[in-house]
C-alpha cells in the first residue's frame, strides 16, 4: 500500500514536471495537458476546497481531515514538479530560444496540434452548441495572438496583477500563462530575469497574484466543467487549435517605431510590438529538422495519451 502511494506520488510529480515545462514555453498551456494527463478537475477540485470548511479544520488543528479534504498530497506533489521544472528550465529555455528559436516553436507546435485532437475528443456528443462554443474559442484565441504586448512594468500591483492572469491561464487550456505574460509586457521580467535570477522583490508579488487568481479562477472552473462540461471543453479545444498561431515556428520580430518611424528602445533594445508569421524561406535542412520535430512532438503526444488512457487503448483493441 505504502508503495503504491509512493509510486502514485512520483507520477503526479511527474505530470506536474510536464505541466511546469509547458507553462514556461510562451504560446502552450500547462492546462492542455492537464487534460491530456486526465487531472485537471482533479486540480480545480482540490484548489477550490481551499475554503471555509478548510479553514476551519486547520484551526481545529485538524490536519489529517485538512489534507484529505483539499487533497493535499496530490496539490504538493504536482506543484513539487511544476517549480522543479520552471525552476531548472528557465535559463535552459533562455538559451535555446536564442539559439535555437524554429526548432523549440517546431517541437511544441506538434504537441498542440496533436492535442487539438485529443482534447477534442473527450467532447462526448457534438452538437450545434458545442460547434459554436468551438468557433467562438478558436476565435477568440486567434484575436488573442494579434494583440499588441505592453511595455515592461515592474511596479508591484502590475506585478500581482500578472501573477492573477496569468495563473488563470497556466490552467486554462489553450491560453499560455507565459504568453499572457508577454502581452502584458513582463514576460522577461518575471520569467527569465525574476525566476532566472531568484529575484524576490519580483517574485513575491507574482506569486501572491496567482494564489489569489488560482483559487478564484478555481470556482468559475469547476462551475462550468460540471454544468457545461461538453461545451466548456469543446470552446476550450478551439483555444488550444487557435494558439497554433502564437506558435507557429516561423516568425519575425516588429518593433515598435516612433511617428518619424524610429525604432522606440527601453533599456538600448527595441521594444517588441508583435510577431508576424512568415513562410520558411526555402526547404533547407533547418526547415526539414523543424518539420521532424513537429513530427516528433505530435508522436510525443500521442504517446502521452496512450499512457494516460491505457484502459481507453484497450478497448479500442477490443472492438
Amino acid at each position: 500500500m505504502e508503495k503504491s502511494k509512493i509510486t502514485e506520488g512520483f507520477v503526479t510529480f511527474l505530470k506536474g514536471l510536464v505541466m511546469g515545462t509547458a507553462n514556461v514555453i510562451p504560446g502552450v498551456s500547462g492546462g492542455t495537458f492537464a487534460i491530456i494527463l486526465g487531472i485537471l478537475e482533479r486540480i480545480v477540485d482540490a484548489i477550490k476546497s481551499f475554503n471555509k470548511t478548510a479553514l476551519e479544520l486547520l484551526i481545529k488543528r485538524r490536519f489529517k481531515d485538512f489534507a484529505e479534504h483539499t487533497d493535499l498530497a496530490f496539490l504538493v506533489q504536482l506543484f513539487a514538479g511544476m517549480g522543479f521544472a520552471i525552476f531548472s528550465l528557465a535559463k535552459i529555455l533562455e538559451f535555446l530560444f536564442e539559439k535555437y528559436p524554429e526548432f523549440v516553436w517546431a517541437f511544441f507546435f506538434g504537441l498542440i496540434l496533436a492535442s487539438v485532437y485529443y482534447v477534442g475528443r473527450r467532447v462526448s456528443r457534438w452538437w450545434f452548441g458545442t460547434a459554436a462554443a468551438f468557433v467562438i474559442g478558436a476565435g477568440i484565441a486567434v484575436s488573442i495572438s494579434f494583440l499588441s504586448p505592453a511595455v515592461q512594468n515592474d511596479s508591484l500591483p502590475y506585478v500581482f496583477l500578472c501573477g492573477m492572469l496569468a495563473i488563470s491561464a497556466m490552467i486554462l487550456p489553450g491560453i499560455s500563462g507565459s504568453f499572457i505574460l508577454i502581452l502584458l509586457g513582463n514576460y522577461e521580467l518575471i520569467v527569465i530575469d525574476g525566476i532566472g535570477n531568484l529575484r524576490f522583490e519580483i517574485l513575491i508579488p507574482f506569486a501572491a497574484g496567482c494564489g489569489i487568481g488560482l483559487l478564484a479562477f478555481s470556482y468559475l472552473l469547476s462551475f462550468l466543467l460540471k454544468k457545461f462540461k461538453d461545451v466548456t471543453i469543446s470552446a476550450l479545444t478551439g483555444f488550444i487549435l487557435g494558439s497554433l498561431l502564437v506558435i507557429w515556428p516561423w516568425k519575425e520580430e516588429i518593433h515598435l517605431r516612433d511617428g518619424l518611424g524610429e525604432l522606440i528602445l527601453k533599456d538600448g533594445e527595441p521594444v517588441l510590438e508583435r510577431y508576424a508569421r512568415v513562410l520558411p524561406d526555402g526547404f533547407d535542412g533547418e526547415v526539414i529538422g523543424a518539420i521532424v520535430l513537429v513530427l516528433l512532438g505530435i508522436a510525443l503526444m500521442w504517446l502521452a495519451e496512450r499512457n494516460a488512457h491505457p484502459a481507453d487503448t484497450a478497448e479500442g483493441k477490443e472492438s
